[in-house]
């Protein structure tokens, strides 16, 4: 596959991760897995950019360990969705969310639509 054609894949992935959260935007759902949904999304919204360059995509959900690659100044809400791929689903927590929901997904729903763009020109 081609490099946007791998990115694409990663996408639509992400396009199903923003679907739940979307799903969820009911403040009873509980934030540690709104959070996890959300630090997901953007791992493999990272991923599919150092896809897109051509990059090695490194065995990682780090965020921050991926965005370096990238040289990409991510905001610090989103650095600080870090704590959802682990802590806060093996510890009691709570875990609070960074931001409020519906700032969270328009931020990652501009990185989805900005690289789909790229993909499709």
């Amino acid at each position: 596959m081609s490099p946007a054609e791998d990115a694409a894949l990663l996408l639509r992935i992400v396009r199903r991760h923003l679907q739940a959260m979307r799903l969820n935007l009911d403040p009873l759902y509980p934030d540690e897995e709104w959070g996890f949904q959300a630090q997901q999304a953007l791992a493999k919204l990272l991923k599919a950019e150092l896809v897109l360059r051509d990059q090695p995509v490194p065995r990682t959900h780090e965020l921050l360990d991926l965005a370096l690659l990238l040289n990409d100044q991510m905001p610090e809400t989103l650095q600080k969705l870090q704590v959802f791929a682990v802590e806060a689903r093996y510890e009691a927590g709570p875990f609070a969310l960074p931001a409020a929901r519906d700032v969270l997904l328009a931020e990652l729903e501009g990185r989805r639509a900005s690289l789909e763009a790229r993909i499709h020109r």
